[in-house]
């Protein structure tokens, strides 16, 4: 049976004006590769492929939105460009990524040049998908326009609200951890767009899980 993967390749804009960035980008790729890995969303940890720039295998279709979203409040306040790429990997996948090949890697290539260019939209884009599906690339290429849009207006404390939520999952415990009123931690959720990025996630998932139906993703070893 035909098999595709999912390759997610990543750069830190304006990435020139950061400090230690290669330092700082190492950490926080660490955290995220064992919780991303534990969570079964990735097949091979974060690699840097670049000073700027990092990849892996997503381990489903359906993980690519939440991996998108906890990769941007994990690396803030750096900002990222993500680039989704799917196809065929050449040989057997084993890390380290920057070493593989194929398909998958030449889309995500090609989705992160669309993103440079300004080629997607007439407004600026963060995320970029290439899947060799035009009608599945149209679609979320419009909702990640639009998801992006708001993402850009997120405020330092809006991130803390939503970094606080994720850990604790109720607005009341993340209250408690910010040492914060409950409204005060709701008010930075609703202006900080969390509850959008979350029906992004849930809408996207939907839509990716059905477009990968006939044709799934490699399985684990």
């Amino acid at each position: 049976m035909q098999t595709r993967n999912a390759v997610l390749l990543a750069d830190v804009i304006a990435s020139g004006r950061q400090r230690r960035l290669r330092e700082i980008l190492g950490g926080k790729l660490r955290l995220a590769s064992q919780v991303h890995l534990k969570k079964r969303w990735i097949r091979v940890p974060y690699a840097v492929t670049a000073g700027d720039e990092f990849q892996t295998v997503a381990a489903h279709a359906a993980a690519l939105p939440e991996i998108i979203l906890d990769l941007r409040r994990r690396m803030h306040p750096l900002h990222l460009r993500i680039a989704i790429g799917t196809g065929a990997i050449n040989g057997p996948l084993r890390a380290p990524v920057n070493r593989l090949q194929g398909e998958a890697f030449v889309r995500a290539r090609r989705a992160m040049d669309d993103l440079k260019s300004g080629r997607l939209h007439k407004y600026p884009a963060l995320t970029a998908f290439h899947t060799g599906n035009p009608c599945l690339d149209q679609i979320a290429n419009l909702v990640y326009g639009l998801n992006d849009t708001l993402l850009r207006a997120v405020t330092p404390k809006q991130w803390q609200a939503i970094n606080a939520y994720f850990a604790k999952q109720r607005v009341w415990l993340a209250a408690r951890a910010l040492r914060l009123d409950e409204s005060t931690v709701s008010r930075r959720l609703s202006r900080g767009h969390y509850w959008q990025f979350a029906e992004t996630i849930q809408t996207m998932k939907a839509l990716l899980e059905t477009d990968f139906r006939n044709l799934p993703f490699e399985q684990q070893s």
